[in-house]
């Protein structure tokens, strides 16, 4: 009876050593693997904050979440499996952040387009009835004075709708027209510092 026993008490504890012997080689296996499910899981939360316009309106967070990325990516390169899956997580979450600061960065960016608008518009405003005042004096620069009137009057048009959709856009648009005006505005400023040429005396007959 006690040899059974003892024998049976082995084979309990063979059992159990066994058993934790193959959770133990589990564990290894599973962490001697690539963690390719959390980097498919980063990867496509960093396509949905992209498709979202984090590129454009939540760079600072884009560019945090993606060196966390390339962290894993080194890590992985380097057999490092363990810290690469804590960092493919840490990345999904930073880009899932990223999409949620999208909004934000866009109505920043918004208000930003729609102060610079209300100046260009006040600028061109004034540069227009300057224009006005010069056209006899502008001779060659007349056509491209004219040309560039129009663009400008367009361009602050179409800024105006694009803001709401799409206020990068409408930046980069106002920065150029910008630079129009103040040119436009230079070219003024020096007709009209220029010195005026004598007018020609007619001689009197004798």
């Amino acid at each position: 009876m006690i040899g059974g026993g003892v024998e049976r008490m082995r084979a309990v504890r063979l059992s159990i050593f066994i058993s934790v012997v193959l959770v133990c080689g589990i564990l290894l296996a599973a962490c001697s693997k690539p963690p390719e499910a959390e980097k498919e899981a980063a990867k496509k939360a960093m396509d949905a904050a992209i498709s979202a316009g984090a590129d454009k309106y939540a760079t600072v967070e884009l560019e945090a979440a993606k060196k966390l990325w390339e962290s894993a990516d080194s890590k992985v390169k380097d057999k490092k499996y363990k810290e690469a899956k804590e960092d493919y997580i840490a990345a999904k979450a930073a880009f899932e952040k990223a999409a949620a600061a999208v909004e934000a960065g866009k109505k920043v960016l918004s208000d930003q387009a729609n102060a610079a608008l209300k100046d260009l518009e006040a600028a061109w405003k004034r540069l227009s009835a300057t224009g006005k005042k010069m056209e006899k004096k502008l001779k060659e620069k007349k056509t491209a004075w004219k040309a560039d009137a129009e663009a400008i009057e367009e361009g602050l048009r179409k800024a105006k709708e694009t803001i709401i959709v799409s206020p990068d856009e409408a930046k980069a648009k106002l920065d150029e027209l910008k630079a129009m005006i103040d040119k436009w505005d230079n070219t003024f400023k020096k007709m009209a510092a220029a010195p005026q040429k004598p007018k020609a005396t007619k001689k009197k007959k004798r």
